[in-house]
């Protein structure tokens, strides 16, 4: 389908919608891949897909490669968990840097650039974890490098998907993109559980490096034909840039700050979940890697029924409520699932947690993308890394917490602290509330 042609055939149907019967206007249309009509927006899709991967994998192998290194240690819940946030404590420092790089340079060159970097960092921690010469210490270095790239090149490859299709097509694309977020989640970590198994730690970071370089050759030949031309005044430094974005949201679009505060419940206090998930696994649960491979696979496919759902039939209620709601909820289901000794439940249990989860984040990054200028696009978008970057505190007291009582009281802890705020917002947050943008 030609996208000219696509763009414009949905004016005509929108003025006709009210001479169509009745019960038509109360059948979504499935709309699930309207999108990949533009071929750029469909190459940064697969390419988002093994970027994705690439991530999810990291974070189920080194889990278990932290929780081998300390077998028997009695820190070694606190390890485990930390070293998961730590891939997310550098968005603290670099979400603003990061953010004024994506909107002054090409963003598109500096994906490429950054997953270069990786492809050969990956590969090297590989060599030396066949060598059986990695530490603890080697982990939390190489997760942190790694969520220091991750924080750069994830705001620019959020923000091409505004470059990459009209803004006609905008909603539909940042919904469709979201697929590869539960998609990949439910396809690396399944993979990853088996590897671990079976092969080793070794081929799961050669897999990992492998992805980061599939992901620069899909990028090399996209082009962004709806981004705006962009250009930087000499007199116009990178810092006054960088406040230019602060005074942007606090002045100009105050309800963007009011998102990324109610992103700090699923993005800071209940995030840890995923990291216990070994320690939970193996304590509880009394499993290995290969269950919990299937967690965070069944995770992921949770999140990938919801992304299906919302990129197939839209947002059918008002956004705002959306984002408000499934905070709620996403909190109900860890605090059931903490006391979830039953493998079948908890495996419901952290699906449906993941369908609020990602529900959440696909509706609050639209509302930020539809609301923002271009110009302001990765600023914006890297506010988002500061709810994420907490994750390192919010994943030290959660593992001391689960170090001097149990894992399940660490997990009742984070669902009820959450539940407690999201009801907060639900009364108190109005622009929230109301907001269709």
């Amino acid at each position: 389908m030609n996208p000219t042609d696509s763009t414009r055939e949905r004016p005509t149907a929108g003025l006709n919608a009210r001479a169509q019967p009745r019960f038509s206007a109360r059948i979504p249309r499935l709309q699930t891949f309207d999108s990949f009509a533009y071929p750029d927006y469909r190459l940064l899709w697969i390419g988002n897909f093994f970027s994705n991967n690439a991530q999810w994998l990291q974070l189920l192998t080194v889990g278990w490669l932290v929780r081998g290194l300390t077998a028997g240690s009695s820190t070694s819940t606190l390890f485990v968990v930390t070293v998961g946030g730590m891939s997310l404590l550098p968005g603290l420092i670099m979400a603003p840097i990061a953010g004024t790089l994506g909107d002054r340079l090409d963003r598109r060159k500096l994906v490429i650039a950054i997953q270069c970097f990786m492809t050969v960092f990956s590969f090297l921690f590989a060599v030396m974890v066949g060598q059986q010469l990695v530490t603890v210490w080697h982990a939390y270095i190489y997760v942190f490098v790694s969520g220091t790239c991750v924080s750069i090149s994830q705001n620019s490859r959020m923000a091409l998907v505004a470059n990459t299709v009209p803004r006609e097509a905008m909603a539909n694309a940042f919904a469709t993109n979201v697929l590869t977020i539960p998609g990949t989640r439910m396809i690396g970590p399944f993979v990853g559980g088996i590897l671990i198994t079976t092969l080793g730690f070794f081929w799961n970071f050669s897999l990992e490096a492998i992805l980061y370089l599939s992901t620069v050759l899909v990028f090399l030949p996209i082009k962004t034909p709806y981004a705006p031309r962009r250009r930087v005044r000499a007199d116009e430094s990178f810092m006054s840039d960088l406040l230019a974005g602060f005074t942007y949201v606090w002045k100009d679009k105050r309800v963007l700050l009011y998102l990324t505060m109610l992103g700090f419940i699923p993005n800071t206090i209940l995030q840890p979940v995923m990291f216990l998930l070994p320690v939970f696994t193996d304590e509880i649960l009394k499993r290995g890697a290969d269950v919990g491979g299937y967690f965070l696979a069944i995770n992921g496919f949770g999140g990938l029924l919801m992304a299906l759902f919302i990129a197939s039939f839209g947002f059918i209620f008002p956004k705002g409520k959306i984002v408000l709601v499934c905070a709620i909820a996403s909190a109900v289901f860890i605090l059931l699932f903490s006391y979830a000794v039953i493998l079948p439940l908890a495996f419901l249990l952290i699906m449906l947690f993941a369908t609020t989860q990602t529900a959440f984040r696909t509706t609050n990054g639209t509302l930020m993308q539809l609301i923002v200028s271009d110009d302001m696009r990765s600023r914006v978008t890297s506010l988002q890394r500061y709810s994420m970057g907490g994750v390192i505190v919010s994943s030290f007291a959660i593992g001391w917490v689960a170090r001097i009582t149990s894992v399940s009281i660490a997990l009742a802890a984070m669902g009820i602290l959450s539940l407690a705020l999201g009801l907060v917002f639900w009364f108190f947050a109005r622009q929230v509330r109301e907001l269709d943008a």
